[in-house]
This record gives C-alpha cells, structure tokens and sequence, in this order.
C-alpha cells in the first residue's frame, strides 16, 4: 500500500516543480496504485466472498490501518456513492481552495473499479485543504459523474446534480 507521507511529499514537489501538469500527474500515478491497493485488499479479503453489508466496514478498517484515515460510505441520490473522511490522509487541512485530493481519487477509482469489477470514476467534491470537515469523494459511472461535473460549474451542487 502506498504510505500517505510520500503521496504529500509528491503534491509538494509538484507544486513546486511543475504546477503545471500536478493535477493531471497526481491522478495518473493514483490511478497506478489503485492495483497495488487492490491485491494488498485482497491478500487480507477474498472480493469475491465479501459481505455487501459489512463493505463499508471492512474498508475502513484497510484504510485506517494503511494510514490513509478513517472512511464511510453511503449512498448519494441517483447513482452514486459517497466515501466520506474526517481525517484523510492526503488533505491538508486550510492549504487551498479547491479540493486537492487528486491521488486519491485516482487511487479510489482504480480501486473500486477493480473491486466492483466496472468501470468507476471518482472525483473529489468536499476537502479538508480548503476547511471543510471531511474529504468526500463520489463515485460512480463515468457518465453519472461527468453530469455531476457539469452541472456543479453551473453553480448546482453535486447532491441536486445527483437527485438527492
């Protein structure tokens, strides 16, 4: 699993070096690590047999213990699924103004897309580096959340782009 220390180090020396491409880099080498994190998932859990109702449990506790941070999971209106983290690693709280978590929302959708054997997007829509009190990432299709996209630079927020 990768150590959230390096991931900050990372965002840090791309904020310097190439601010540029940081966005896009972080993503892309999120989305790498997303299968590594999925057979370090599956050394300790069989997918395969994974209880529906304990998922969100079972995920939490691999994240805690990975460091990255405590993590829920709900669903958001049509579509969607919400992981939620009072404490994710990755953020650094007050440091922007926008949400900053973008190796993890690679990392996340690799992951899940491994873990649900679909293809998912995820895309980080509350953080803690610009003060709120949780990093929220959406999941979904691609096409749920490219709507979600759109209709939140129209100025709509993602919960009325998804229905709920």
């Amino acid at each position: 699993m990768t150590d959230p220390g390096i991931v900050r180090q990372l965002r840090a020396s791309l904020a310097s070096h190439a601010p540029d491409q940081m966005v896009t880099i972080l993503q892309e080498v999120g989305y790498a690590a997303g299968e590594g994190l999925y057979r370090a998932f599956a050394a300790q859990n069989n997918p395969a047999s994974l209880d529906a109702d304990l998922l969100a449990e079972v995920l939490s506790e691999f994240f805690s213990r990975g460091g990255w941070g405590t993590l829920t999971m709900s669903p958001v209106g049509t579509g969607a699924l919400a992981l939620d983290s009072p404490d994710w690693a990755e953020a650094e709280p007050g440091s922007a103004q926008s949400p900053m978590c973008f190796f993890s929302a690679g990392m996340l959708a690799d992951f899940l897309g491994r873990l649900s054997d679909q293809t998912v997007s995820v895309m980080e829509v509350e953080c803690r580096c610009r003060g709120d009190t949780r990093c929220r990432f959406l999941s979904a299709t691609p096409e749920v959340l490219e709507k979600v996209y759109n209709e939140m630079t129209q100025g709509r927020t993602y919960a009325d782009a998804l229905g709920g």
